[in-house]
């Protein structure tokens, strides 16, 4: 059984139970038969949770009952990987949508920019038709963060490999954007 990574703490202070209450009233109520939407519906009509918190439960009884992997959904695997660095936000978008500037921390790694927002996000299609989401979080005048979300990933060994891909490809970005030379 895959455990939550939100403590039972947490859950009780924003729903009114703990883990294994939301788990055991899930069973009684026929889960195990229900398909993901139907669960996240019941949770928010018959509960009064909020949609995050209706995805967030559902996500989690279907982990612990085996009906998922972490890291699963439905269109495949998806990773997560975050860096903060001393720029701006500005600055840090510059460095993902200008081709030059990318090539610098990423190298010939090809993609596709599907969409850009100016110092907020992009969407990527990467060469093997995989999806990556880019946002950026401006924190201040001299300090931003980017999180890139990965998907449509075949199985949990490409989360890791993705994984290990997007953390050592945002330390040669932080590299760069403080003007030390790129590393392999």
């Amino acid at each position: 059984m895959t455990r939550p990574t939100i403590s039972d703490a947490a859950v009780r202070a924003s729903t009114g139970r703990v883990w294994d209450e939301w788990f055991a009233l899930l069973d009684a109520a026929g889960a195990d038969a229900m398909a993901h939407p139907q669960i996240a519906a019941y949770l928010h009509e018959r509960h009064d949770l909020s949609g995050w918190w209706s995805q967030m439960v559902t996500v989690a009884y279907e982990q612990a009952r085996g009906r998922r992997q972490p890291h699963q959904t439905p269109r495949g695997y998806q990773v997560g990987v975050s860096k903060t660095v001393p720029v701006s936000v500005q600055r840090l978008f510059a460095a993902w949508h200008d081709p030059a500037a990318r090539r610098a921390w990423l190298g010939d790694e090809t993609l596709t920019v599907r969409r850009a927002t100016p110092a907020a996000s992009m969407r990527v299609t990467w060469g093997d038709q995989t999806n990556v989401d880019v946002t950026f979080w401006d924190k201040g005048a001299a300090k931003s963060s980017v999180q890139v979300q990965h998907s449509k990933l075949v199985d949990r060994a490409d989360v890791e490999t993705r994984r290990a891909f997007w953390r050592a490809a945002l330390t040669r970005l932080a590299a760069c954007l403080r003007g030390e030379p790129p590393r392999p």
